[in-house]
């Protein structure tokens, strides 16, 4: 991702600040611009890279303004830096990253300012006018749509039962904002992926497909971001993790990657395996891949893993793990 600086949007694709029903100028003063460097022998240093650029925005938190982002930013991060709306800058701690949502919590090692935002407590609908933002002000601000709300699968072994659509897409989209009609937070970029819509733009059976971002609502983790802040954990057991990256297509799950010495490569899990049951349960799609394996309990539990190869069913035996053994962990002050 390039520097913030480097890019503007045109006029004619930001909101009209007049026609909101609340002050554009302060919520966008919520954004910041976020750096982190993360140790060339982590664990996603390959595939995420070890500089990483993207956005935040101040909430606050039990009486705390922290910075909520989305959390491949920062997860091993060993330096970070945050950037005001107003050019300060101050150096930031990673206190949680909630593998379930996806999301990041950045605590400011000193003041920024800005006007913390509100999160949203209920979610827009399709066709509903939002407003996509990074750091940067109003040349960084982009009027979208809401096309879809629906279920997101990630090879990476995440889902989202209500993950948020939008188009146009934010080209800047890591972290940034996307703000609700009453100007609350309603999500964090995560992607930038496609949607099928109408030529209009509106949702509905699909005559286009555009480039769309989709946003983790805040939703997800509204509940648990007290505990995250104080413990830098949701306090619950942590999933199972197999440490498979995999893709759907006709109703097979794929294995496409494995961790090197994961628990399902250590178990024999083969690429171009198809997955067709987890403890028993059969597998259709990715989300009914996951459910069927947080299913079975805690990371630690060891269950039975059938899978196709070459056209004959193969039965293993995997003991899984925490995914956050693989990851360097933030230190707690």
């Amino acid at each position: 991702m390039s520097d913030s600086r480097d890019w503007a949007l045109p006029p004619e694709l930001r909101p009209d600040p007049t026609t909101l029903a609340y002050d554009l100028g302060a919520a966008l003063s919520a954004l910041v611009l976020l750096r982190a460097e993360i140790p060339e022998d982590a664990f996603t240093a390959g595939m995420l890279g070890t500089e990483r650029l993207g956005h935040g925005a101040l909430v606050t938190v039990g009486g705390r303004t922290l910075v909520l982002t989305i959390g491949y930013l920062v997860t091993e991060a060993s330096t970070i830096w945050l950037t005001s709306h107003s050019g300060r800058v101050v150096p930031g701690h990673a206190l949680a990253y909630d593998y379930a949502s996806g999301f990041g919590l950045v605590l400011p090692l000193g003041t920024l300012d800005g006007t913390p935002l509100e999160l949203a407590t209920q979610l827009p609908e399709p066709g509903d006018e939002l407003v996509a933002a990074g750091h940067g002000g109003i040349a960084h601000a982009l009027a979208c749509r809401l096309v879809a709300r629906r279920e997101f699968a990630g090879y990476w072994e995440y889902l989202l039962d209500d993950a948020l659509f939008t188009v146009p897409a934010l080209p800047q989209w890591s972290g940034s904002a996307l703000l609700g009609s009453d100007g609350t937070l309603v999500g964090i970029g995560s992607l930038l992926t496609q949607a099928s819509v109408r030529g209009d733009g509106t949702p509905g059976d699909p005559d286009d497909t555009l480039q769309a971002n989709m946003f983790v609502p805040v939703t997800a983790v509204a509940a648990r971001l007290q505990v995250l802040a104080d413990s830098g954990s949701t306090g619950l057991p942590p999933r199972p993790w197999l440490g498979v990256y995999a893709t759907e297509e006709d109703g097979d799950v794929q294995v496409a990657g494995l961790v090197a010495r994961g628990p399902a490569h250590a178990a024999g899990v083969s690429l171009g395996d198809l997955v067709r049951a987890v403890g028993g349960l059969p597998v259709a799609s990715l989300p009914a891949f996951y459910r069927a394996l947080w299913s079975q309990g805690a990371a630690g539990v060891a269950f039975a893993l059938r899978v196709e190869r070459g056209g004959e069913p193969l039965d293993l035996r995997v003991k899984s793990v925490a995914r956050e053994s693989f990851l360097k962990q933030p230190q707690r002050h």
